[in-house]
């Protein structure tokens, strides 16, 4: 999406004094797929609809990442890190169950081992008789 685009480019811009719209529009154009054409309305609506929402700061024709949407970028980053650390354990924790099965199906065998000495013992006696 263009808010995504502009987002990057500011980002890679790292324009202390915020980042130029012809800037902006010259690095997001340089880096849209060919396939793609590009769009000055979706752009500027993009760009309006950020500054309204509270995403960019307009200073003068330049903008910036808001204080605000750099908080919340930083605790989604921190969000999805904890979600990938759980998923890892979880991981983890699978990998230990089929240990743990591993070690009732020795436990089985060794039963079954059990099994046939008391059948031997059963037939001894019935030998006698």
């Amino acid at each position: 999406s263009y808010k995504a685009g502009i987002i990057m480019a500011i980002d890679e811009l790292k324009d202390r004094t915020g980042s130029s719209m012809i800037a902006i529009k010259k690095h997001m154009q340089a880096n849209l797929p060919k396939d793609k054409k590009w769009g000055n309305a979706a752009f500027l609506t993009a760009l309006k609809s950020g500054v309204a929402a509270g995403d960019f700061v307009q200073i003068k024709n330049s903008y910036k990442l808001s204080p605000d949407f750099k908080q919340k970028r930083i605790a989604a980053e921190k969000a999805a890190a904890k979600k990938v650390k759980a998923a890892e354990k979880k991981a983890e924790k699978k990998a230990a169950a089929p240990k743990k099965k591993a070690a009732p199906k020795k436990k089985t065998a060794a039963k079954k081992k059990a099994a046939p000495k008391k059948k031997t013992a059963t037939k001894k006696k019935t030998a006698p008789k």
